[in-house]
């Protein structure tokens, strides 16, 4: 099997180098490149490897850039320090997310499942997570945490909310799962219906609405069945906008 290595981190590639040594030896490493660019040229004139590995953040710019420039027929099994971008992981041809430091464990069990999805079954298999993933408005969320995929449903989440630029879902049962968009796609996504922009900290679920009171400066302080990091206000501007929404979707 024929393998490309995207990885900007030195010590990382010789470590996948060496696992795959241990746990494929009949495995051929094709080369390892470190930036969007070298990889994006390499692509255009080499044909297709059986397999490529791919981290996320290369050296001039995140690995997804790629594939704004060529299309990409192999599978790819990405790996990363971060869990936040397994949802866009899995538009592009990704059929496994692993999470640095790698283990041998780990990448037996993408390898193995590789050989599962060969031919028109992998073919299949990216079709319909790509469609997924893709989907305008979809009904649920993939969630990757450490070594499983989760799908969370919409109907589960009571409010969703960023800081530091990291966006959580919090659940009715009290969970929390991280999500690889910002608040902006979010309310793209979710069914209007349901859902609501509060302010640049939240979206909120109708159903997790549990009381609206009038706060300072006549904007209003919304309460929800579930603890939020903090006061949920919605400006007097948009008092409004959100009123209509309430009335409109009784």
């Amino acid at each position: 099997m024929n393998i490309l290595i995207i990885e900007d981190e030195t010590a990382a590639a010789v470590n996948l180098r060496s696992l795959l040594r241990e746990v494929c030896p009949s495995c051929h490493i094709l080369g390892t490149l470190d930036t969007v660019t070298d990889s994006v040229a390499w692509l255009e004139s080499h044909p297709a490897p059986d397999l490529i590995f791919m981290d996320i953040h290369l050296a001039d710019g995140h690995a997804f850039r790629i594939f704004k420039h060529i299309e990409v027929a192999s599978p790819i099994i990405f790996i990363t320090a971060y869990d936040q971008y397994a949802l866009e992981a899995f538009r592009v041809n990704s059929i496994d997310y692993l999470l640095k430091p790698v283990k041998p464990e780990d990448l037996n069990r993408a390898l193995a499942k590789l050989q599962r999805l060969r031919g028109q079954e992998l073919t299949a298999y990216t079709t319909s997570v790509n469609t997924f993933a893709n989907a305008s408005q979809p009904s649920s969320f993939l969630i990757h945490i450490r070594d499983k995929i989760i799908v969370l449903s919409t109907t589960e989440i009571a409010f969703c909310y960023t800081q530091n630029e990291r966006v959580t879902a919090h659940t009715f049962d009290g969970e929390n799962y991280p999500l690889d968009k910002s608040l902006d796609s979010l309310i793209q996504q979710l069914p209007a219906d349901r859902f609501f922009r509060a302010n640049r900290q939240f979206i909120i679920a109708r159903d997790a609405i549990q009381d609206i009171s009038v706060w300072l400066g006549n904007r209003l302080k919304i309460t929800l069945s579930q603890p939020t990091p903090e006061k949920i206000l919605i400006s007097k501007a948009r008092v409004p906008e959100f009123k209509r929404w309430l009335a409109t979707h009784a």
